[in-house]
């Protein structure tokens, strides 16, 4: 069993009981919590679009937390974390990297984790290139464009500069003709469906919601590469909110497993629970690249 799946069982055990409280603590002290809630998410597919996405889930929380929440994006990963910072957001949708970025520059504790469809307390990072296009493998794809995401992402930035230093042991800027941030990972799908990007870095989730939008779908795509199990995005709260307050914003999303269509309006699977532990993979990732990096 790897650290990060045996902190997913600690972490279980201490949601748990932090569900189990969290009604009659909240009811003790309800003056503690305040009558706004705002929620950062990260632009995965735009800030507009993953703001609608997320609406079902807003609704439930405000309803079952019985205060107001409001949603909000940012034009980039950045953004997100520099509002929680500033506290002009309590709660974030963050991806694992933006995530250990926030925990370090804002003070941001990880709640629970998203699932895939599947059920797996993670997702896939994946390079695709445009079905026909001639790019078959990944050596096809040297002199080509590229596109990661965002500095901030995980599977759109950080895992797949492990496997151009790591495993291939080439520089991107090198490999490749140019190398592209498309701000999304929508964009980066989008673009190489229209064929403006060659190759682009993403993953199985984000995907799946072009797929559901109508905008893209897999037999679209030729899956160049595919990741090992990166752990789940986190829910996470900033460190200074009221203990029942985050007790009671787990129990929520703990609810929301049960709404099968706004799950699949999400595309994922549900939510599991999580600590900050579970991320320590991708701090070491992190430090892994910057080595790589500094060594080529």
């Amino acid at each position: 069993m790897t650290v990060w799946r045996k902190s997913l069982v600690l972490g279980g055990i201490v949601l748990g009981f932090l569900m189990m409280l969290g009604t009659s603590v909240s009811m003790a002290d309800p003056d503690v919590w305040p009558k706004t809630v705002r929620i950062g998410l990260i632009p995965t597919e735009g800030g507009a679009d993953i703001v609608k996405r997320f609406e079902p889930l807003i609704q439930h929380l405000e309803k079952t937390l019985g205060i107001k929440v409001e949603a909000q994006s940012a034009s980039d990963y950045a953004g997100v974390i520099t509002a929680m910072a500033h506290k002009h957001i309590d709660f974030a949708y963050l991806g694992p990297k933006s995530y250990v970025e926030a925990s370090e520059k804002a003070g941001a504790v990880a709640l629970a984790m998203e699932k895939d469809t599947s059920g797996e307390p993670g997702y896939y990072g994946v390079i695709i290139a445009k079905k026909g296009s001639g790019i078959e493998k990944l050596e096809d794809a040297k002199g080509k464009v590229f596109a990661f995401t965002d500095p901030n992402s995980t599977s759109g930035y950080l895992v797949p500069n492990l496997l151009f230093y790591r495993d291939l042991k080439v520089d991107p800027k090198q490999y490749f003709k140019e190398v592209k941030f498309s701000g999304s990972h929508g964009a980066s799908i989008l673009a190489v469906k229209n064929g403006s990007i060659d190759v682009a870095a993403t993953n199985n989730i984000d995907v799946n919601r072009m797929s559901e939008k109508g905008q893209a779908s897999w037999d679209e795509f030729t899956v160049l590469w595919k990741s090992e199990l990166i752990p789940g995005s986190p829910m996470c709260a900033r460190k200074d909110l009221p203990e029942s307050l985050k007790a009671a914003f787990v129990g929520a999303l703990m609810m929301f497993n049960a709404n099968k269509p706004a799950l699949e309006k999400l595309q994922i699977g549900g939510y599991g629970p999580a600590d900050d532990a579970v991320y320590d993979v991708i701090r070491y990732l992190n430090q892994l690249k910057k080595q790589l990096a500094q060594a080529s």
